[in-house]
């Protein structure tokens, strides 16, 4: 904002307030130290302000900071937002609306590691198993592979090498395309409810019997669906 004079011919008339754009009274050096100290959110609403302020506020090495400080401490990173020659903008806005998907499809399941583990409702036999309930010994672990069968370690002791398959449902309203519901069974037990953790993992549970997605940050192409 600036104050200039209003004359009519050679007499001054009155002051007017002028808006003035920062970004031309600062120059972009400038700009860049202020946009700098913004957060995410902040950084994100001057985009909106004009073309000259997006082509500033959009550039990688303002964005590249801040989808590091969104990464840590997150159990997954999703692929679609560290695909090549994504500018890094895109990486985060992406990682942000994966972040908030609540279905989960088969590469999630394919992708991770999952730990397995038996809830209180369980029978004592299969719970007296397993080590998240004997307080001893490494968690079992499961794995969904792309030809629709589960797996777990050589040495598990639930596991037995019986066969095992799994199907994730989902079932989508044709009035509006919205997803309806969303679950995964395995073999004929009951289906698998599926929820996110805040650290953008999974967790799937029918009340019998629980999986938790295992933190894998550092795959370095991401996980997930590609969309």
């Amino acid at each position: 904002m600036r104050i200039v004079s209003v004359w009519d011919g050679g007499r001054k008339m009155a002051w007017k307030m002028v808006q003035s754009d920062p970004m031309d009274v600062l120059g972009v050096d400038l700009m860049l130290k202020v946009y700098e100290s913004l957060d995410a959110r902040s950084l994100a609403s001057s985009l909106l302000v004009s073309r000259s302020w997006f082509s500033v506020a959009s550039i990688d090495t303002l964005w590249s900071p801040l989808c590091t400080q969104l990464w840590v401490g997150k159990a997954h990173i999703p692929g679609w937002s560290k695909r090549s020659g994504l500018s890094k903008l895109a990486s985060y806005s992406r990682a942000v609306i994966d972040s908030k998907r609540v279905h989960i499809t088969r590469e999630d399941l394919e992708n991770h590691a999952w730990i397995f583990h038996f809830t209180e409702a369980a029978p004592a036999y299969w719970k007296n198993l397993d080590p998240y309930w004997r307080g001893a010994g490494p968690l079992m672990r499961r794995y969904f592979h792309p030809d629709g069968t589960v797996t777990s370690d050589p040495e598990d002791e639930v596991w037995g090498g019986h066969e095992c398959s799994y199907t994730v449902v989902t079932s989508i309203l044709l009035s509006n395309g919205k997803i309806k519901e969303n679950y995964v069974r395995v073999n004929r037990w009951p289906r698998l409810i599926v929820s996110r953790r805040e650290d953008w993992g999974w967790n799937m549970s029918n009340g019998i019997f629980a999986y938790s997605s295992i933190p894998d940050a550092d795959k370095k192409s991401g996980t997930g669906p590609s969309f």
